[in-house]
């Protein structure tokens, strides 16, 4: 196990390291507009969202049964993460009229379709987690006598 750790390790550095190369050939401006980004990522995550996901996350535990738990959060999960890819394209704003290769699909119709079969299998899992917790509550009754 130690020799796998050990593999791992130096795969990720020198992953990091090659990283690191290939962003230094880029300008100096291009580099401080990376970093102003990475910076703003982190505070936005750090200050905005991880407190709004931690309050909705208690106040969910709070309002909903514990079968929903596991469904709705992940289908919240889903959905954020959609959500933030779909970003750029959803405005189609950098569609070039003469390729019509980018960005070439209805955007804002698979997003639609993507969350509305995330939260159907959210609703699934919720129904099926329901349903077992039902039936785990269900006093038995011993079928094993005869009628003569």
């Amino acid at each position: 196990m130690t020799a796998i750790r050990i593999v791992l390790l130096l795969a990720g550095l020198w992953l990091g390291w090659y990283g690191i190369t290939l962003l230094l050939d880029f300008p100096r401006t291009d580099l401080l507009s990376i970093a102003l980004w990475f910076a703003c990522g982190i505070l936005l995550h750090d200050a905005v969202f991880a407190p709004l996901c931690a309050v909705l996350g208690v106040t969910a535990r709070r309002l909903l049964p514990s079968t929903w738990w596991a469904p709705i959060a992940c289908g919240s999960v889903a959905t954020v993460a959609l959500l933030f890819i779909a970003a750029p394209v959803l405005g189609r704003r950098y569609a070039v009229p003469d390729n019509p290769t980018v960005l070439d699909r209805n955007y804002p119709l698979g997003l639609a379709v993507a969350l509305v079969l995330i939260w159907a299998l959210a609703g699934v899992a919720a129904a099926t987690r329901l349903a077992a917790d039902h039936r785990s509550r269900r006093p038995r009754t011993n079928s094993s006598r005869s009628t003569l």
